[in-house]
């Protein structure tokens, strides 16, 4: 499958972004980058409106909120589909799990591991863990 997003986010600073995470089943992006750059974004598909140029459906976005609480670059992004989750992780061990709460992201969980660097994260099959 091949997907093509043709929107302009607008990225502070012009930070680069390092990480991107897309949960298809809801429309959600997650990008990461420098100096704990992190926003989600929401594709609002509208399967009403006439094709787009390509012949895929249009998409408008609905959100596209910063999260901060990170400082350093962001490493690893992560969905958990079934509860609508977030979990991030920056070069210094910092780990985040956020939540989706009346349509704003907050944090739920830290866990800072100091100098121990995450490189990869998974929820567990049945999305608890």
């Amino acid at each position: 499958m091949f997907v093509y997003l043709s929107k302009k986010i607008a990225i502070p600073h012009n930070l680069a972004l390092q990480v991107v995470a897309w949960n298809s089943a809801q429309g959600w992006i997650a990008c990461g980058g420098e100096s704990g750059l992190l926003k989600v974004l929401k594709l609002e598909s509208s399967s009403d409106a006439p094709p787009a140029k390509a012949g895929g459906a249009q998409s408008n976005l609905s959100m596209n909120q910063t999260l901060e609480g990170h400082q350093g670059n962001i490493m690893v992004i992560t969905w958990n589909d079934n509860f609508r989750k977030l979990t991030t992780s920056d070069q210094n061990g910092l780990i985040i799990v956020w939540m989706l709460h009346r349509g704003i992201w907050f944090e739920e969980m830290i866990n800072n591991r100091n100098r121990s660097v995450v490189r990869d994260m998974k929820w567990s099959a049945d999305c608890q863990k």
